[in-house]
């Protein structure tokens, strides 16, 4: 499909690519990952032909088609509609179209067999192109990105920049091109509709590069990993899980490799500084010296996965009870947030609040940190509790002439020079860096730097809103050490599930304009949402009530309960056997997909990947039916 053969791309004096090579086959979803500043988003640029590569190839078919979703189209305007722009993606639909509304208008005065004939073939074309469903497929996925009917009539002007994005976004799926790249699609997404966009790219049946800091969007979606680092692209055959083990088990090679190959090193040595001092053995130090000259060299491996390594500090223990919201009711103009919602943030919790945009995570956010007073009730802020807010508008708080290490000094006075270098160190700036002016940074190391100063607070309570923006997996690693030690509270807003998954010990979402709360990690909420939904589609439609003669009353049989517990309990263990079963089969099918030869093959591929699906949905239904029948033992054990 895409070959990409010896590739070098330099910028002035560095190359960001050396050499690289990478083949993207039919169907393949891959994601392109690597630190910042590795040329993900460069590689994108260079294979639909905005840069040109210093040397090497980029090969394609000629009639190959790229739908390519980036961050420039931020900045895309239009007075349409959106239906209008989204439907733009069906250029040759509309242009058919129009012919069509032509060639109708000049048969009112022009009744020709020509015409006729003219009409009759645009309009076969145009069925033939499915043209008659071309709107409702625009609406499923304008629908499907969060975007209402009404909505779907505003002009594209007045729609903030991330919803700007989701438009173009719904504009690229619907052109349905032979390959998708997509430069941080969930960017400016919701829960729900990254939700609905994985499963539309697993469906989807073309290829797909992904650029992607959501590790769990990640999994979800990609079959194949592809790392940008120093230069070179290095392939794993499975998701970002997958790559994480795989490379792993390559780095312990590696290590183990280069710690033999500097052990046979260091022996050569030796005995070459033997053999030196003895005119007989000068020659065989020489040659010994040749050969270690021409000894490929095994590297040793790279820590690039730094870890925190400060500690919180706070002055003050905070009360029990952090913030108290009682009736609390919160309106505007054309939707009503809260209506009489109560909750209590208590020490230690740390709350992940979820849920669509637009329904009210970062309105309650402001009123827990006291920043809105527009709302009728009461927030009660607890005893000794010190607060510290982080926003995204708050990057434009920072002083841009300030130099990083300046900044932060500025900000948290009672840490030395050494502890604020050591923090600065654990969010990625060493060295000078510390010494780069605010103005120079880019929108991720802005947030990081407004991320080290929130941590800095003497705080004991955290308000994050959105902390994981512009942030890259490694960045997102190093937030999650420093949330998992910090021995305060905190409530945070994420779209980044795996963020959320390993710092939250509480959920918060607002339903029926009240805050609901699930004890619990987001994993687990998850599976708890997931059946709560299945249970609600398949309760059974309430029947109307017939009025029925009563029937005599017949005296209750009482079953033999020791008799029914043993069937439900030997029904439990071979549903258990099944499940085991099952499981197995699906470790296979996994196995499988992660085999070239299976993902190579595309017809193969889609196979094994419906098996694995419908594997997977027999694992799930007989879980729930395993739910059920151990409730149903419990009940009568009681």
């Amino acid at each position: 499909m895409i070959a990409i053969n010896n590739l070098t791309f330099e910028i002035g004096a560095r190359a960001l690519y050396d050499e690289a090579n990478w083949h993207i086959k039919p169907g393949e979803k891959i994601g392109l990952i690597g630190a910042n500043g590795t040329g993900k988003t460069t590689l994108l640029k260079i294979i639909v032909g905005q840069y040109k590569p210093t040397s090497g190839t980029i090969s394609m078919a000629k009639d190959l088609t790229i739908g390519y979703l980036n961050q420039d189209l931020l900045s895309f305007e239009s007075e349409k509609n959106i239906l209008h722009v989204a439907m733009e993606a069906f250029e040759r639909q509309n242009q058919l179209h129009t012919e069509i509304e032509n060639l109708l208008k000049k048969l009112e005065t022009d009744y020709t067999e020509d015409l006729i004939q003219k009409l009759s073939d645009k309009q076969t074309e145009f069925e033939a192109l499915d043209g008659y469903n071309i709107e409702y497929k625009a609406h499923e996925i304008l629908a499907g990105l969060g975007f209402s009917e009404a909505d779907t009539h505003r002009k594209l002007s007045t729609f903030s920049g991330g919803w700007r994005m989701r438009v173009m976004l719904a504009k690229i799926l619907l052109q349905a091109p032979d390959i998708l790249l997509l430069d941080e699609p969930t960017n400016h997404l919701d829960l729900p509709s990254i939700q609905w966009l994985e499963d539309y790219l697993k469906a989807f049946e073309g290829a797909v590069v992904i650029v992607s800091h959501d590790r769990w969007f990640l999994d979800k979606v990609i079959n194949r990993t592809v790392e940008s680092r120093k230069g070179k692209l290095t392939v794993y055959a499975g998701n970002y899980s997958f790559y994480l083990e795989e490379k792993a088990l390559r780095e312990e090679i590696q290590r183990g490799e280069f710690k033999n190959q500097q052990a046979k090193i260091k022996q050569e040595e030796r005995l070459i500084e033997r053999f030196r001092a003895k005119a007989s053995k000068a020659k065989m130090a020489q040659s010994r010296i040749k050969m270690l000259d021409k000894m490929e060299r095994v590297d040793d491996v790279d820590d690039d996965n730094p870890t925190v390594n400060f500690t919180f500090r706070f002055s003050k223990q905070s009360g029990r009870h952090v913030v108290t919201l009682e009736h609390i009711t919160k309106k505007y103009p054309a939707i009503d947030i809260l209506n009489d919602a109560e909750a209590v943030i208590e020490k230690g919790d740390k709350i992940a609040l979820i849920g669509a945009n637009g329904r009210g995570k970062s309105t309650l956010l402001r009123i827990v940190a006291g920043a809105d007073k527009d709302y009728t009730g009461t927030a009660t802020t607890g005893h000794n509790v010190t607060t510290t807010f982080f926003a995204q508008h708050q990057l434009e708080s920072l002083h841009l002439e300030n130099e990083i290490l300046r900044e932060l000094q500025s900000f948290a006075p009672k840490h030395n020079e050494t502890e604020l270098r050591t923090i600065l160190g654990s969010f990625l700036f060493t060295g000078d860096d510390v010494f780069k002016k605010i103005k120079v940074l880019s929108g991720g190391e802005k947030s990081r730097v407004a991320l080290a100063k929130a941590l800095t607070a003497d705080a004991n309570f955290l308000i994050l809103d959105e902390p994981t923006n512009h942030l890259d997996i490694q960045s997102v690693n190093i937030l999650i050490q420093a949330l998992q030690q910090f021995e305060g509270t905190f409530i945070v807003v994420s779209h980044d599930r795996y963020f959320l998954d390993n710092v939250a010990n509480k959920i918060w979402f607002i339903e029926d304009q009240q805050i609901k709360i699930y004890p619990g990690t987001y994993q687990e909420y998850e599976e708890w949402n997931s059946k709560r939904k299945l249970d609600h589609k398949s309760a059974p439609a309430p029947q109307p009530k017939k009025e029925e003669k009563k029937p005599e009353p017949v005296k209750a049989q009482t079953p033999d309960k020791s008799q029914q517990l043993k069937k439900l309990n030997s029904d439990l263990v071979k549903m258990e056997q099944q499940i085991a079963s099952l499981e197995t089969e699906v470790k296979t099918l996994e196995t499988q997909l992660a085999d070239e030869k299976v993902y190579s093959d595309s017809n193969r591929l889609k196979e094994t990947n419906m098996a694995y699906k419908q594997k997977q949905d027999e694992v799930a239904a007989i879980k729930q039916q395993w739910e059920a029948l151990a409730e149903q033992i419990l009940e009568l054990e009681a």
